[in-house]
């Protein structure tokens, strides 16, 4: 590695030190050749030495000045018992572009010291890629999710809005060169690009990298990304701007954070520049390290900049980890279609003002995660709206109905932020009576047809709607021309009922995804698909905002529509597997292919009013099929029939304990698989069970102190076992198991032969009645939400 003198007290620009030149002459002609070790340390050897050049310093620096990389990057006056060491940066041994570079005679063994101890790699991180087939690739890609995802490895960042990117010139040069592009259009894209091009050239006039930084370079070109980094938190942080260089040939990624002076003129935050780089060691063996060429200045904000350590750990794992185990995303990238920055003040601020819904959730859902979640959902809808009406040139706020609104909280941040609305389910809500009437919701059953058409909404939304998702581009396209939709899909309907896999090699998920896309192009709809930021699985939305047909074939779009239908109720074995931007033309050739033909007779009539005479909207009131509700004696019944058919299996197993020098033996019975316990369950106990979700595997699981199921098997449980949290649990939940503690009887000592395998002081249950506690625990009433 090249090596480094830390000066303290370092500022920005030329500063001029009494008697530091003349011993600067003095240490250069001392010396006209290097020693073959100083290559040692060295990652590449510099070109002019490898060709046998005689090694001589050269400083392009006017006579009387320090050499370039001090006047460009700042030094002071040594302080005492410090000597100022000559070479401690790669200096340029002819032109600009660092090519080629030669370096100045080793420091003296006391200043050697002191720069182990200030430079160096932050952390390097050895990377194998068996049969080449990665690396270098991979590298760039790992890079790439840093550069615009970078709240996946810091989790105090809510992400980055990557203002233009392109390639840059190295030497000298006027203007900025025609390959600098912005990311997106417009007059905001132009003017970032110019942007950058002005940014690139304050900064390249004035920077020269020192050690341990690779020096630019080479034939490949350079790469610039303008990136502002935007933390997490209300109020926020103020965000960070950077300045990224990538140098492919090179294998570097140069981090230049920038800040403005008094005059507004950006400057580089030179404490906190840092760089990744790749390395080929051989074969292969790669090594991927984070450098810093100041560490004892590095500034960490605890944001933007964390340590020096999260660097050199936790981000350098995550880059060797990507590097080389890049698996294609299904979906697109979160929040492709909106601005980051944009989503991410509006997501903050909405989040203040409707956090105390979480604590008056009347539901017995999770809150955190559904009022976060519908404010992420309306924070995407307010931008992707806002965006829409700067496009058309609109100043009324769209107006919306929400198909299958659930707790209607979305509806009523929409209706407060300024969007005339309402929302419609099957069923009402508890928490429906706390919005007030400036929410509107109704309680009612949508049956898809000419009766449930709304040709005055702009929008119609369906946020995890269940069995009105696939109809919901149907009932957009039906309503008006005007009239757009955005479905976050969830659970996986058909037309007529539960979708049915049709393609193998896809998952379940994306396959749904395509099918519902794929009736939106049968709608005549531009289907755009996005990935939002919410704390869900299933998160990916499907969008129809413009169509792909003109207002006169209307009557051609609604006869492909009824022949899709038709062909999904009909011919429920063909596949029929478009993907997101096909041919308009071509699908509908597709469509009326797989139809064959037209409705049959005797429902046409049907179809006028009732789109499809066999769909099943959800029920009123919703079942709870998962066991919970079946009586109590029931349960206890089928719990100690398995308990014994698994303690008395053969052969026996025992579980020694050994208490005060005795040996005691415990049964812990044997394991038996599910379907072998189910053959010795009567008829009626099977039955009854089978009209459960789950059915014999779920009351096994619901009884979780007595059994454990792994891999199909049942097992008696042995507390003894039982290993303690890995991690530290949240308050609430080691306020829930303080409360829960000793409120329930122990079923071992009760029921096993051999009693409880803990002592009373250790098992979380009572060991007799005089134990119980009352629980602390306030039930709530069960309530589908």
């Amino acid at each position: 590695m090249y090596r480094h003198v830390s000066l303290k007290g370092r500022t920005a620009g030329t500063v001029r030190v009494p008697g530091l030149e003349s011993a600067l002459k003095k240490a250069v002609t001392a010396t006209t050749t290097f020693p073959k070790q100083c290559y040692k340390c060295s990652d590449d050897p510099p070109a002019s030495l490898a060709a046998g050049s005689s090694g001589l310093p050269v400083f392009p620096a006017a006579a009387g000045s320090l050499p370039a990389p001090f006047t460009a990057l700042g030094a002071s006056k040594p302080q005492p018992g410090e000597s100022y060491v000559p070479g401690t940066a790669a200096v340029p041994a002819s032109g600009t572009d660092g090519s080629s570079l030669r370096r100045a005679p080793p420091p003296p063994p006391a200043a050697r010291r002191r720069q182990r101890r200030g430079m160096g790699p932050v952390g390097t991180a050895a990377v194998r890629d068996p049969g080449g087939a990665v690396l270098p690739r991979g590298f760039w890609a790992a890079v790439r999710v840093w550069l615009e995802k970078p709240q996946v490895a810091n989790r105090r960042l809510c992400g980055a809005a990557v203002e233009a990117e392109g390639t840059v010139p190295l030497g000298e040069g006027g203007k900025a060169p025609p390959s600098l592009a912005a990311v997106g259009g417009g007059q905001e894209g132009r003017a970032g690009a110019a942007e950058l091009g002005r940014l690139w050239r304050e900064v390249r006039d004035q920077l020269c990298l020192p050690p341990p930084l690779r020096p630019w370079g080479g034939p490949g070109e350079l790469r610039a990304l303008l990136r502002t980094l935007l933390p997490r938190g209300h109020p926020p942080a103020p965000a960070a701007r950077e300045l990224v260089v990538q140098d492919v040939y090179n294998g570097t990624v140069t981090f230049l954070p920038l800040e403005e002076n008094s005059e507004g003129k950006c400057l580089i935050k030179k404490c906190n520049i840092y760089q990744i780089q790749l390395r080929h060691i051989k074969d292969e063996e790669w090594s991927v390290s984070v450098v810093a060429p100041f560490p004892e200045d590095w500034f960490s904000d605890g944001i933007a900049y964390p340590k020096l350590a999260w660097l050199g750990n936790e981000l350098l794992s995550k880059l060797a980890k990507w590097s080389v185990e890049q698996k294609p995303s299904e979906f697109k990238s979160t929040l492709s279609l909106i601005s980051v920055a944009k989503y991410s003040k509006v997501y903050q601020d909405l989040k203040e003002k409707y956090k105390e819904m979480v604590k008056v959730w009347p539901e017995v859902t999770d809150p955190e995660k559904f009022v976060y979640e519908d404010v992420g959902i309306a924070t995407y809808l307010l931008i992707l709206w806002e965006e829409e009406r700067k496009e058309k040139g609109l100043t009324k706020k769209q107006s919306f109905v929400d198909l299958g609104c659930g707790n209607g909280l979305l509806v009523h941040i929409l209706n407060n932020e300024g969007h005339s609305g309402r929302g419609i389910d099957v069923r009402r809500r508890k928490i429906w009576d706390m919005y007030g009437p400036e929410t509107h919701l109704e309680e009612s059953t949508i049956m898809p047809g000419d009766s449930h058409l709304f040709p005055d909404t702009d929008w119609l939304i369906g946020n995890h709607s269940d069995e009105l998702t696939p109809w919901i581009p149907v009932i957009a396209a039906r309503s008006s021309y005007s009239c757009c939709y955005f479905v976050l899909p969830c659970c996986f309907f058909d037309f007529h009922g539960k979708y049915s896999r049709r393609q193998s090699k896809k998952t379940q998920y994306r396959e749904y995804l395509d099918f519902v896309a794929q009736v939106g192009f049968v709608c005549g709809f531009h289907v755009e698909e996005d990935c939002l930021r919410i704390p869900s699985t299933k998160r990916v939305s499907l969008i129809g905002k413009n169509r792909t047909y003109p207002p006169t074939e209307s009557a051609l779009i609604d006869k492909q529509i009824t022949q899709f239908i038709n062909s999904r109720r009909t011919c429920a074995g063909i596949t029929c597997d478009r993907r997101v931007g096909f041919n308009h033309k071509d699908h509908c050739d597709g469509v009326c292919e797989e139809a064959g033909s037209e409705l049959p007779a005797d429902e046409t009539e049907t179809a006028g009013t009732t789109w499809m005479p066999g769909f099943q909207p959800r029920e009123k009131v919703e079942q709870i099929r998962n066991c919970a509700s079946l009586p109590r004696e029931f349960v206890d019944e089928v719990v100690l029939n398995v308990a014994n058919l698994l303690l008395n299996a053969t052969p026996q197993k025992s579980c020694s304990n050994m208490q005060g020098g005795n040996m005691n033996s415990w049964n812990q019975g044997e394991s038996l698989s599910l379907k072998e316990v189910a053959e010795h369950l009567n008829k009626e106990t099977l039955k009854r069970l089978k009209s459960e979700y789950g059915g014999l595997q779920t009351l096994l699981k619901n009884n979780h102190q007595v059994f454990e199921v792994l891999n199909g098997r049942v097992h008696i449980r042995d507390w003894r076992k039982e290993k303690p949290p890995s991690k530290i649990k949240p308050e609430v939940k080691r306020r829930l198991s303080a409360e829960a503690f000793k409120t329930r009887l122990c079923w071992f000592f009760i029921h096993h032969p051999d009693g409880c395998s803990l002592p009373s002081e250790s098992c979380p249950y009572a060991h007799g009645t005089e134990e119980l506690r009352q629980s602390q625990i306030i039930k709530k009433k069960k309530h589908i939400q």
